[in-house]
């Protein structure tokens, strides 16, 4: 064992013991009500969605890249489950998770978490307060239709976790209002809807089991569309709540070993009973909230979450969900990025629509990939026409009028191979042209076809073109994709 390994597994397990045990413990008391809930969502047993989330965050602690981040059975992978499990069963669920998985230790081995560096602040920022205003609507069935009690149960919990840390940072103030507001409601015999009304708790042990499912060509095709859709769900969730971690514990994580902790997660997971899941914004805000950092407070959520399911169940089940929900609406109130409001106005305005194109579409499809996705690809559409407008072509005419050069400034790419060609005055009668491209970047196939276009219509009119001062990309991309100096190049180009 080399000193780097060994420092680096007392840093990220063994350094911040007492906060990460405790942090742990916090955490695996609000997965158990989400767990249960994302079952019912996905339509199978509350043990398969209890069973993941013990699954997946052992596992993910072990082997994945980033130290106090917290995954486990999540609402965006159990929605993607609902038209296979009602169509085909819980069997090929299972499949299903096991595929997933295999699909994501694969992006994590072609190194796709690199691809990360593509999405923007400005995605970012909508993907936290979207992810922000979800957490808070999945709250609101726990505040409709409920005794009067429960506002006053939830504010007493908001109280707690807010004023508790000035007096104390001894113990998570999550923790204190999940035990306080438990106590109250035992002491004074409160009839509040608890953990226990979500759902029946699990009193065995998961074993090791192979889904029931033909292993046939069928079978893999059935599986397949909703594995990939869980395996890029599940990624993106997990990077992008990897990168905000980062943010909050300024430290770095491991992409492409994130990738595949939780394909590893998920394949083993899948041989257990338990369903498909990712990271988890809202219990890694939670966990790094209170206090924890390092891979022991992943590991202890699922040690702990198995073990109050399983030896106290009895307990956990008379847990008031007021003390949960007022969790949640910390986390919810926690996550938004409120100085992103006041940015509005003075952020350029297309970061701007970025940022709010991603919350709209996550919140009204609730699916995250697709509200980054819309994200993404508008700030490659703004950031192309902004360096489609750093563009200019200048001319000058030699002293006897028969030789033009011109100079191009800026990238000449798919959208400013227009302008590039506008820029010139093909009628012009003149023996030679020169074009300078020592001041401008070839990115692609259009700008090349727009070389091309402009070489072969001055030579059309009788001039001598010559291309000078191109840097090195530039000219093994024109080298290698030109067809100006090909027979036929004219006619061909021309679609003739």
């Amino acid at each position: 064992m080399t000193d780097d390994f060994a420092s680096r597994l007392k840093t990220e397990w063994f350094g911040n013991i007492r906060n990460d045990v405790l942090a742990g413990l916090v955490v695996a008391l609000a997965l158990i009500p989400e767990a249960i809930a994302f079952s019912i969502i996905a339509g199978v047993d509350p043990k398969v969605g209890l069973y993941a989330s013990f699954s997946i965050a052992v596992l993910v602690a072990i082997t994945g890249g980033r130290p106090g981040m917290i995954s486990a059975a999540t609402a965006a992978t159990a929605v993607l489950m609902v038209t296979l499990v009602k169509d085909h069963g819980l069997q090929y669920l299972l499949a299903a998770t096991v595929l997933a998985g295999v699909l994501q230790i694969g992006a994590g081995l072609l190194k796709l978490g690199y691809a990360m560096r593509f999405v923007s602040k400005s995605v970012m920022t909508g993907f936290v307060n979207a992810l922000a205003i979800l957490i808070f609507m999945a709250q609101l069935p726990e505040l409709t239709n409920v005794p009067w009690l429960t506002y006053v149960m939830v504010a007493g919990g908001l109280a707690i976790i807010y004023l508790l840390p000035r007096l104390t940072k001894a113990v998570p103030s999550p923790l204190i209002c999940i035990l306080v507001l438990t106590a109250i409601s035992l002491y004074f015999g409160l009839e509040l809807r608890t953990v226990g009304d979500m759902g029946e708790l699990p009193s065995t042990l998961p074993v090791f089991m192979l889904p029931d499912v033909p292993l046939n060509l069928e079978t893999f095709m059935i599986i397949l569309p909703y594995s990939a859709a869980v395996a890029v769900v599940g990624l993106l969730e997990s990077l992008m709540t990897a990168s905000i971690v980062d943010d909050l514990t300024d430290t770095r994580s491991d992409k492409n070993r994130e990738c595949v902790g939780q394909g590893v997660a998920n394949v083993a997971t899948g041989f257990i009973g338990g369903m498909a899941g990712c990271a988890m914004i809202g219990q890694s805000v939670i966990n790094v909230k209170s206090g924890g950092r390092g891979r022991l407070s992943c590991f202890c959520a699922g040690v702990f979450l198995l073990f109050m399911i399983v030896v106290l169940g009895d307990w956990v089940a008379i847990i008031p969900m007021a003390a949960l929900v007022a969790i949640m609406i910390m986390v919810s109130i926690g996550t938004f990025n409120w100085g992103s409001l006041a940015n509005l106005k003075t952020h350029p305005r297309s970061s701007s629509i970025v940022m709010l194109a991603t919350v709209i579409f996550v919140v009204a499809t609730h699916n995250l990939a697709i509200g980054v996705l819309v994200g993404v690809l508008l700030s490659g559409i703004f950031f192309a026409w902004k360096i489609s407008q750093i563009f200019r072509v200048t001319s000058a005419l030699s002293a006897d009028g028969t030789h033009r050069t011109y100079t191009v400034e800026g990238q000449v790419f798919f959208a400013s191979a227009d302008d590039f060609l506008a820029a010139f005055d093909f009628k012009e009668v003149l023996d030679k042209v020169t074009i300078d491209l020592s001041r401008a970047h070839i990115w692609d196939i259009s700008s090349v076809a727009a070389i091309d276009m402009a070489v072969l219509k001055f030579r059309r009119e009788g001039a001598k073109v010559d291309l000078i001062g191109m840097n090195e990309a530039s000219e093994t991309i024109v080298d290698r994709l030109a067809l100006h100096d090909k027979p036929g190049a004219l006619e061909r180009l021309m679609g003739h």
